[in-house]
């Protein structure tokens, strides 16, 4: 009996794993297009858009065009802070408050968990004009700033949601037993919960990621400025309202997959398990 148990578990983490594998080629294909139309010329890209490059379609120009004429290296680091700091600090809130609403019991726990999760359903966008208004009272307009205080507001919501079912999982026998041996309210949140919890982090942490490396909409709005422009924002120079370099375009949207690519290779094995948990129990 046990081991026919084992075997279907074992047949459903297989089944399961081959399916996310699935999805992950289809969500890449995209991004391979993208890779190898980079490095065609703009008759190349047109003609053949699905095809290698090969010795009559291959060029540098959008790469060379980008890095000419682009500040890259600013807009690198723009993003890159944005999306670091901001991963940081939802990480933390969220886990805090999670942590909070799942241990503890107190008046009006379940009205402020519900409070917390109309975030998800309620786009952040609808307040783009108080968001702007407030920006300008705390004179945060053009900084990077203001770009984290709104993403970490946009990600709190499903990042509390999803910690805070998680943290359900958790045996209270385990935390009982750190009480009774004198360890503290502090350590048991870093030094237990956290570890115990990393797969969540790291679903919480992709999730985050991707909607603000991506974002146009923000960055338009609230830091425009030199020397502020995100890389998704830089992207929209070569795009014009009649002409469009697509070497350019393309090569720049290669140029920004990178980073955000080695971030998800960071957190991808910790994402697999938190998503592949509940399914092979």
């Amino acid at each position: 009996m046990a081991l026919n148990i084992r075997k279907d578990h074992a047949s459903r983490a297989v089944i399961v794993h081959a399916v996310l594998l699935s999805y992950t080629l289809i969500a890449l294909y995209p991004v391979f297009l993208i890779l190898i139309n980079a490095f065609k010329s703009r008759k190349g890209i047109f003609r053949e858009p699905m095809a290698l490059p090969d010795s009559k379609t291959f060029s540098l120009d959008g790469f060379s065009k980008v890095l000419a004429k682009a500040d890259f290296g600013t807009y690198f680091f723009n993003s890159i802070s944005v999306t670091v700091v901001t991963i940081a600090v939802v990480l933390l809130l969220a886990a805090m408050a999670a942590w909070a609403l799942s241990e503890y019991k107190f008046p009006g726990n379940t009205a402020l968990a519900i409070y917390l999760a109309i975030g998800i359903m309620v786009p952040i966008r609808l307040g783009t004009v108080s968001i702007l208004s407030l920006v300008v009272d705390l004179g945060l307009v053009n900084t990077l700033s203001a770009l984290v205080l709104v993403y970490v507001a946009q990600g709190l919501p499903l990042a509390i949601f999803i910690l805070t079912e998680f943290m359900h999982q958790i045996p209270k026998d385990l935390k009982e037993a750190a009480r009774c041996d004198g360890v503290g309210e502090f350590k048991i949140f870093f030094a237990i919960i956290l570890p115990l919890v990393r797969p969540a982090v790291a679903t919480v942490a992709v999730f985050t990621m991707i909607p603000i490396w991506n974002d146009l909409w923000f960055p338009l709005i609230l830091a425009p400025g030199d020397g502020k422009q995100t890389i998704t924002l830089g992207v929209q120079q070569f795009i014009g309202q009649y002409v469009t370099d697509w070497n350019a375009v393309l090569a720049s949207l290669s140029l920004a997959i990178i980073p955000i690519l080695i971030l998800y290779l960071i957190f991808s094995r910790q994402l697999i398990r938190g998503l592949t948990s509940g399914a092979v129990k």
